[in-house]
């Protein structure tokens, strides 16, 4: 096992810079606090209007981070080459023992390459996971973090197989759990006190994946397929827009209709939107995550998934872009009951991270 300074000394730079992020990294900054760790976060603003970031820091009751490098949206090299510049600077002032950086994202790969250069210790949070598409950015980001990470904490054993086929040193993989079973666990309480969604019993939609949206053809079958299951069901589609959504349907001039367009919501809102819908369909790899733990049947509107655990269990499918197979998949999933087992850990993967790191 790498042995990092004692834990008393140890210094800990968090790094992210979207929702999910937020999301998955709030159980580890909670037990950050309660263990005491000298810790700061750093926040690149990849996500930065108020529903899309900050509002997560208020409603999950984290600290503000130390940082927050606005880099904005733009191209994959834009937004990378800032956050790597911008970075860079925060630790060689700051001068942590360990950089914990968590899933897909480009501010992932820039805080582990960033950290790397400066021979900093990376932990990767949600290692291992694998889509095996390399049309998807996240793709090549999660497998060139991996692969420099010094630390990686594997969700499940699945993803530590993957980790171990492709060469990396086992002594480096923990099997933690993943850290969204902790954070639905904790955050459904604070949601308990939420105001109640104005939607209740519908089916929930969400969309941003870039091989999805940024192509006219499967953005226009998507839609159609979406429609279709409004129809068939007699059931509204309530789908918060995402910017990036929003944009490009407007761009392709697609006209919707039989789905409910509303403005993304906060995390709190959504979680009770997950809670109590009847149906979700996502290109989500978080979503699908937190609709197995919630029990709500999913179908995934791609070909493939990095978290095949959640079709093992019987929580989701793939439909693809097709509208008849969007159908012919939610008629299948409408069936189920939930009775499906979590195969995401126990809700102490935080614990378990952090006291590896700390040891």
């Amino acid at each position: 096992m790498l042995i990092l300074k004692g834990s008393i000394n140890l210094k800990i730079a968090v790094i992210l810079g979207t929702r999910p992020e937020i999301i998955k990294m709030s159980p580890i900054i909670r037990e950050l606090e309660k263990q005491h760790l000298n810790y700061f976060i750093l926040h690149t603003g990849q996500h930065y209007t108020y529903n899309m970031d900050k509002v997560f820091f208020e409603q999950l009751k984290l600290p503000e981070p130390k940082y927050n490098l606005k880099v904005g949206s733009g191209t994959h090299a834009e937004e990378t080459g800032k956050m790597l510049i911008r970075i860079e600077k925060v630790l060689q002032n700051e001068k942590p023992d360990i950089v914990l950086v968590e899933g897909d994202t480009n501010t992932v790969l820039a805080g582990a390459l960033a950290a790397t250069k400066l021979l900093i210790k990376v932990g990767h949070v949600e290692a291992g996971l694998r889509s095996y598409d390399r049309e998807m950015p996240e793709e090549i980001n999660r497998i060139l973090t991996d692969h420099i990470s010094d630390y990686l904490f594997a969700p499940t054993q699945n993803a530590k197989e993957n980790l171990i086929k492709e060469g990396i040193d086992k002594n480096k993989i923990f099997v933690t759990g993943n850290t969204i079973v902790d954070a639905v666990q904790q955050n459904i309480k604070l949601a308990e006190g939420h105001a109640d969604p104005l939607y209740k019993e519908c089916f929930l939609a969400t969309l941003h994946r870039q091989e999805n949206v940024d192509n006219p053809e499967r953005l226009r079958k998507i839609i159609k397929g979406l429609e279709l299951v409004a129809e068939h069901f007699k059931t509204q589609i309530i789908c918060p827009i995402h910017p990036r959504t929003k944009k490009k349907l407007k761009q392709f001039n697609i006209k919707i209709n039989k789905i409910n367009l509303i403005e993304p919501t906060d995390y709190l809102a959504f979680l009770k939107l997950l809670h109590n819908a009847k149906l979700i369909f996502t290109d989500s790899g978080g979503v699908q995550e937190e609709a197995c733990i919630l029990k709500t049947p999913c179908v995934t509107l791609r070909y493939n998934t990095e978290r095949p655990e959640t079709l093992e269990v019987g929580a989701n499918m793939l439909a693809g872009n097709e509208p008849k197979s969007i159908l012919e998949k939610a008629k299948i999933m409408i069936t189920k009951k939930g009775e499906w087992k979590n195969p995401f850990g126990n809700g102490k993967a935080a614990e378990k991270i952090v006291k590896i790191i700390a040891s």
